[in-house]
């Protein structure tokens, strides 16, 4: 391991002849400066715009499914998987699309952890438990499901160049041994509120991707933990903001700050980087979620000079997935396959959708404005 020495933790000989790197337990020591008070300031200020116009939007339950699902996308991403959002919507509005089950599966498996998170979230805090379970839901049927699902590992895991060893890995996490006590601690500081929130969640993500509790799963584990903490720390009402995409896109810096956090202890910098995360992120959601509704808003007032009948609900109906067919829209409304499809050429005749398949059967249709927006790539700058 390229770690000998580090202000956050200790490197430590293993009973069969390695080195781990030990974090050592939360909070960490650290100075304050004006730089990360100012960065912490427009962090919580972007944040708490999001928070305030989030739960003012006209439909905030509506748009919070295609956030998670592009969340789900861009995490997964983070891990090689290949889909786009545009082939997970389509392939949730029922339509088949050209790419690997397994890709699919695994963002699917990412949707269902942060919903079950969601959810429990209202009876049961974070803790160890609730951890195992969402990893459990995360890697069901998956690459990477032989990886003891739910479990935390009973043997070594290593990061580092492909076809590395134990001995030539860059970063070893904690040994089986090391492990309970390493995630007693992590657990003890989840329940901490001796730092401001954003700070204590830059801490966390640091803090579990260091112990790399599980033989898979980590990375995604590890991010879905960022939005669930801010939603019971109540500094987000849901779950409007994700940054996966900010991670993603700067995903070498990412690795660079975590490594360097283990290796010369420099948390100013994490958080520096962390906190322009939530910035950026914060205001790219808040963007996303205003032109939307902008565009529900102006279409509902096209569709009331000209129609009535589903033609609203199919509207609201696309802010959740830009993509359907006309058996979809009979089954969700609950209408005839004919009254379905006269409303849909409405829409089409108003260019609100279009079809985009080939062909009279099956027509699959979408808002592609709306698709736009969500699959428009996440802005990167650093502050």
């Amino acid at each position: 391991m390229e770690i000998k020495n580090s202000p956050s933790g200790s490197v430590i000989k293993t009973l069969t002849g390695y080195h781990a790197f030990i974090p050592n337990p939360l909070p960490p020591a650290f100075e304050w400066d004006d730089i990360l008070v100012s960065t912490l300031s427009r962090a919580d200020h972007v944040l708490g715009m999001l928070s305030r116009e989030g739960s003012q939007l006209p439909n905030p339950h509506l748009l919070i499914r295609p956030y998670i699902m592009r969340e789900a996308v861009l995490s997964s991403k983070i891990e090689g998987t290949q889909a786009t959002l545009g082939e997970v919507l389509a392939n949730e509005a029922g339509i088949h699309v050209d790419r690997n089950p397994a890709d699919l599966q695994e963002v699917h498996n990412y949707i269902l952890a942060l919903d079950y998170g969601l959810k429990r979230l209202k009876d049961f805090p974070l803790s160890l438990r609730f951890i195992k379970e969402i990893h459990e839901i995360l890697m069901q049927g998956v690459r990477g499901a032989h990886a003891t699902p739910g479990e935390f590992r009973r043997t070594q895991n290593w990061i580092g160049a492909p076809g590395c060893t134990l001995n030539t890995a860059k970063f070893v996490p904690p040994s089986p041994e090391e492990l309970p006590e390493c995630l007693g601690h992590f657990e003890k500081f989840l329940h901490d509120r001796s730092l401001p929130p954003l700070i204590h969640v830059a801490c966390m993500h640091y803090q579990f991707e260091a112990i790399h509790p599980f033989l898979d799963g980590n990375g995604r584990v590890g991010r879905l933990l960022i939005i669930l903490l801010l939603i019971e720390r109540k500094i987000l009402p849901s779950p409007l903001l994700y940054l996966s995409a900010f991670f993603e896109i700067t995903r070498d810096e990412y690795y660079r700050q975590l490594y360097q956090l283990s290796n010369k202890g420099t948390w100013k910098d994490w958080f520096l980087y962390f906190l322009n995360g939530v910035a950026i992120q914060a205001e790219d959601a808040l963007s996303r979620a205003e032109r939307i509704n902008t565009l529900i808003t102006n279409w509902q007032k096209k569709v009331t000079e000209v129609s009535e009948g589903i033609t609203h609900e199919i509207i609201k109906q696309l802010a959740v997935n830009p993509y359907f067919t006309t058996k979809k829209i009979a089954q969700t409304f609950n209408v005839a396959f004919t009254t379905a499809q006269r409303a849909i050429v409405k829409l089409q005749k108003l260019g609100i959708i279009v079809q985009t398949s080939e062909g009279k059967r099956d027509r699959v249709y979408c808002a592609l404005e709306i698709l736009s927006i969500l699959e428009e790539p996440a802005k990167s700058q650093l502050f």
